[in-house]
């Protein structure tokens, strides 16, 4: 019995040095990483965007003078992510689901259905960023779509509010 606990003791300080490791300044192999839970069918999920589900904002570049049709760029630095739902949501929050064979979410900026997807996220919990290639309104509001793919009947699009937030603009006029 006291040759059991003498292990158990052992095992304790190693695995407890193991997880240390990293904090300590130890190789990072000596740590464990968790690696990214990819999308699968029968999931429910929620967007974000810049690392929010309600009241995302994304800046966007409008250089000049701007009126109420200007677009502009999407600065860098901006993403998107999916996150796995394993409990309560937010109630506003607006959840999707994968459906029977999604195992990734395409991202649209625009209308959340008909909005031509740009960014592809396999994973839950990786932020991707947005692309800088984009057009988007300088200001007022919009929706970001996450779209399961392959869709399904079953499977639900997640939306995301946005407020579009002009920088560097000059009011036009």
């Amino acid at each position: 019995m006291r040759s059991t606990h003498h292990r158990l003791r052992s095992l304790g300080i190693t695995a407890a040095v193991v997880l240390l490791g990293g904090a300590a300044g130890m190789s990072s192999a000596a740590a464990a990483q968790v690696d990214p839970l990819p999308v699968q069918p029968h999931q429910t999920f929620v967007g974000q965007v810049n690392g929010v589900t309600i009241g995302a904002v994304i800046q966007v570049g409008c250089f000049g003078p701007v009126s109420g049709t200007s677009t502009g760029h999407p600065l860098a630095g901006q993403t998107v992510s999916v996150q796995l739902v394993s409990g309560a949501t937010p109630v506003s929050a607006r959840v999707g689901y994968t459906g029977e064979s999604a195992d990734r979410v395409r991202v649209g900026f625009g209308n959340a259905t008909s909005a031509v997807p740009t960014t592809e996220i396999k994973a839950y919990g990786v932020k991707v960023p947005i692309p800088q290639d984009i057009s988007l309104p300088c200001f007022g509001t919009g929706t970001v779509g996450f779209l399961p793919a392959p869709t399904s009947t079953t499977a639900q699009p997640a939306t995301v509010d946005v407020t579009y937030v002009s920088v560097g603009a000059t009011p036009a006029g």
